[in-house]
């Protein structure tokens, strides 16, 4: 199976380096030296990890084959994708591959039907579930323990405990206007 791993941003100096935005938990073991990474589009790789390292907190690449800036800069917006066993998980217990997240059932804590997950949107910040509903329309859920309470692969069931509003019209509104009618 192929999950993308990272997304070539700018060049990064004049020697062939470039910028990669992450997009895995396990950085250090997918996006290695000497690690063969297929790309989207598929003409600009396959594309071999020659070194890599951190600059003030950005993860640095270079490509074998890739010498210098303009080599650098016709990467840009690559997507790199890496080739997992289907069969291997994460090394956290609460984390996840988002192949795993995909269709499961959204259930809150109340046991009422919400929908199915049918994208993840990976966000600066967090991470959303991009949930169907059945009536057709889209909710997005934020990937965050405080609303997503449980995975449940096994019975392929995700459960959130939405604060008011999120997956309903039922938002609390404070309005101090009223306070000042009632002085």
């Amino acid at each position: 199976m192929q999950l993308v791993v990272g997304r070539i941003g700018r060049a990064h100096g004049i020697k062939g380096e470039v910028t990669v935005e992450v997009r895995t938990d396990e950085p250090e073991l997918r996006l290695a030296p000497g690690a063969v990474l297929a790309t989207d589009p598929a003409t600009t790789g396959p594309l071999t990890i020659a070194t890599g390292r951190v600059h003030s907190g950005r993860l640095l690449l270079r490509f074998e084959g890739v010498r210098d800036r303009t080599g650098a800069e016709a990467l840009r917006n690559t997507l790199l994708i890496a080739d997992v066993d289907p069969e291997e998980l994460p090394e956290g217990d609460d984390e996840y591959y988002d192949h795993q997240l995909m269709d499961l059932d959204v259930v809150t804590v109340d046991g009422e039907e919400v929908g199915r997950i049918t994208e993840i949107s990976h966000l600066a910040s967090q991470d959303l579930f991009i949930v169907e509903r059945p009536d057709g329309t889209e909710v997005m859920i934020p990937f965050v323990e405080e609303i997503v309470t449980e995975i449940d692969l096994e019975e392929q069931r995700a459960t959130i405990d939405p604060p008011p509003g999120l997956i309903d019209d039922r938002a609390e509104i404070a309005s101090s206007r009223e306070d000042r009618e009632d002085s």
